[in-house]
């Protein structure tokens, strides 16, 4: 199997294969995913939750969040404010009433004041569930997946499977509906910052900056005119947690999404792949499984990552830090989260998102795959030209903080 893969990947034929793998509807056969009991870290903690006293005052919507954040780990200086009307609580979401995103690797909440919780967790089996989330009369939370998520959460962007969305538009000022959008059906770290966080507030050093957020939108003669939003005007900082939106946690959000939608992606086909195989992957959906392998090998090692501002990313200390401390070394003492933040995100780039449970989870054939692919892709000689890029003592510090924690090549 390997030897085929490896022709692949060492010629750079991959970005040229899309062979097809026919295809079940994530519904049904052999995915199951409204009828597969989900096992996501919010599925956990809510089923202990249950069972336990009531957590919540039903009259304290920020009490709610805050209590949910710290039971899935999730640090509140992770917040981003988006005021563009692009999710399924629309109707609530303004310019004066920002939905905001709080995150670890593995979940996401969403909160809009006087709106409902949303939570999407990240299963290994089934990849991202969505969640909406209301508090009973008896102070514990109760929680629904949705349907109508979906509408949108597995689409064109994650290539029809669940999947994450990250939406760049220009706003109303009178209601957060869409004027203008960019980066249509596109998501992770290789999409130019000039296209980004359209809807979204900036705060902190890089309030105003090479990017689409803080703007809002006034329609004129046929087009529109755009405005300054800054952060804090049209609403109060006070119904949130803290008041920030940062620049380095929105990198952040985007590369995640990006690194989860490809590695559902990988678990689906796969999985498409050896139930049209009963049980082996057929000849002629080995170079389908190849090309998602390789574009995933790509995404890990950061290839065609965007450029940062010039002058590098000032990020906000309590989110610095609060990224900082789930980091994991080796003997050597270096992480993966080690940060550069002047001309790239990470000193050493290789995503932090292979320790989490999605990755670790994959289908041994597309795992195989993977780490093949990483393998050739971080030889100190001979490597293929996507990763030029790469200086040697880069690839040798990432060889061996791959070895160090547990990740084999």
């Amino acid at each position: 199997m390997w030897r085929l893969a490896a022709v692949f990947f060492c010629f750079g034929f991959l970005a040229h294969v899309r062979a097809e793998i026919p295809v079940h509807r994530f519904p049904d056969a052999p995915h199951h995913y409204w009828t597969r009991s989900p096992s996501d870290p919010f599925a956990q903690w809510l089923a202990k939750a249950k069972t336990g006293p009531g957590l919540f005052d039903v009259r304290d919507e920020k009490a709610h969040l805050s209590v949910l954040l710290k039971s899935l780990g999730i640090p509140e200086s992770s917040q981003l404010l988006v005021y563009s009307a692009t999710s399924f609580q629309s109707g609530l979401i303004l310019p004066s009433n920002p939905r905001a995103i709080y995150f670890n690797e593995e979940s996401y909440v969403g909160f809009v004041p006087n709106g409902r919780l949303e939570v999407s967790s990240v299963d290994p089996v089934l990849g991202p569930v969505f969640y909406l989330v209301r508090t009973g009369t008896d102070g514990r939370l109760e929680a629904s997946r949705s349907e109508r998520c979906m509408n949108c959460h597995a689409g064109r962007a994650s290539e029809g499977v669940p999947g994450f969305v990250a939406e760049s538009v220009i706003a109303t000022a009178s209601s957060g509906a869409s004027l203008d959008g960019f980066r249509r059906e596109l998501t992770g770290h290789a999409i130019p910052l000039q296209d980004r966080l359209g809807g979204w507030h900036v705060s902190g050093a890089h309030e105003k900056g090479e990017h689409l957020g803080n703007l809002l939108g006034v329609g004129a003669g046929g087009g529109y005119t755009r405005l300054e939003n800054p952060p804090g005007t049209r609403f109060d900082w006070n119904r949130y947690p803290v008041k920030t939106s940062d620049l380095f946690p929105h990198l952040l959000l985007e590369h995640q999404i990006g690194f989860h939608n490809l590695v559902t992606l990988g678990l689906y086909r796969t999985r498409d792949a050896l139930e049209a195989g009963n049980g082996n992957v057929r000849n002629e959906d080995r170079a389908a499984l190849d090309e998602i392998a390789w574009r995933l090998v790509k995404y890990i090692l950061f290839a065609q990552e965007a450029a940062l501002p010039e002058g590098g990313v000032k990020p906000d200390p309590a989110f610095a830090n609060a990224f900082l401390a789930r980091r994991r070394a080796g003997g050597s003492g270096a992480s993966l989260r080690d940060l550069d933040l002047g001309t790239k995100m990470f000193k050493y780039r290789c995503s932090y998102m292979v320790y989490t449970n999605g990755f670790a989870s994959l289908p041994l054939e597309m795992k195989r795959r993977v780490f093949k692919g990483l393998s050739i892709a971080l030889r100190d000689e001979g490597a293929p030209p996507d990763f030029a890029y790469l200086p040697v003592a880069e690839k040798r510090m990432i060889r061996t903080i791959l070895k160090e924690t547990g990740i084999p090549l």
